[in-house]
């Protein structure tokens, strides 16, 4: 027993002076990084927390001096956070699914050697993330189309991003052809393997992606405030830009902090009620990251063990 304990101690890797070096300053570059990130989310948090007012006075960094809900219930007053959230919510949801069906199911399709023209609609495919139309021509082609002033507006034109989805169809490439044509001999068709070996095998990909996809229509605001007149169909995102906007009139228009406070006798300022909307727009999908990461793992390690 003494002998297999010494084995387990002298197999062990001894590490030298440049590698400890090395590894303490991965560490404390880590940790410094990680503290840029946090620390001014906790300011925002504090801010957001704490009396306009008070706040205005400055000395708040990271931790609420005068404690107060007031600057959520503002945010909250007029019902449009509400409203936008349900438009955000609602193009995050039926925009991703959408997105994922439409990505997958082309993914497969370019999957199949047999197919006519394979390589032409990859490059086509590919061709289409070096040029972009532009701004206005992007703004005359949805007026044709009738989807200005539409919820679909926000939901058809990014259906499918090129670049993910030859992501997903790479992913697809590293499942092995011996589980499709054990499918075929079974007497899967096409629908069936996408069904039932595909889609359960890509996961990871699929998690990731739709996690992509979910963030990129959650945190947008270009589309409400280009191409929507009516602010009722206004996203979150774009409710809290026009927010910020005003904030900075308020203070360009105040020659003073102390008229600034005069003019918000609810101790409500422009700055507290902007950090109570950022917080109230960040922190859902903030909260969908700890069961996505398992996924971003996972699919790695498939990466690594099939490539």
């Amino acid at each position: 027993m003494q002998a297999a304990n010494k084995t387990k101690v002298n197999n062990k890797i001894k590490m030298g002076t440049g590698e400890r070096i090395l590894q303490v300053l991965i560490i404390v570059l880590v940790t410094l990084f990680s503290l840029c990130i946090l620390l001014p989310c906790l300011n925002i948090l504090s801010l957001s927390f704490n009396d306009g007012a008070d706040a205005a006075k400055g000395g708040v960094y990271f931790w609420p001096r005068v404690f107060t809900l007031d600057n959520f219930a503002e945010v909250f007053k007029d019902g449009s956070i509400v409203r936008a959230y349900g438009i955000t919510i609602s193009r995050t949801v039926l925009g991703t699914l959408l997105s994922l069906i439409l990505m997958t199911v082309s993914a497969y399709v370019l999957k199949i050697k047999t197919l006519p023209g394979r390589n032409f609609f990859t490059l086509a495919i590919a061709f289409t993330m070096l040029f972009s139309g532009g701004l206005i021509p992007t703004y005359i082609q949805y007026n044709k189309l009738n989807l200005l002033n539409h919820f679909w507006v926000y939901i058809f034109p990014g259906a499918i991003s090129a670049y993910y989805l030859i992501m997903i169809r790479t992913f697809f490439d590293t499942i092995p052809e011996s589980l499709e044509e054990s499918a075929q001999i079974d007497g899967c068709g096409y629908f069936g393997i996408y069904t039932r070996v595909i889609l359960p095998l890509s996961k990871p990909i699929i998690a990731v992606i739709g996690l992509y996809c979910a963030v990129n229509h959650w945190n947008d605001w270009f589309s409400g405030a280009f191409y929507m007149n009516s602010s009722k169909l206004w996203p979150v995102q774009t409710v809290l830009q026009q927010m910020l906007n005003k904030a900075m009139a308020s203070t360009e228009e105040n020659t003073s902090i102390g008229q600034l406070i005069a003019q918000n006798a609810n101790t409500v300022t422009s700055d507290s009620l902007k950090m109570a909307a950022v917080i109230i727009t960040m922190l859902p999908i903030l909260c969908v990251y700890p069961f996505i990461q398992k996924y971003f793992t996972k699919g790695v390690m498939i990466g690594a063990i099939k490539g």
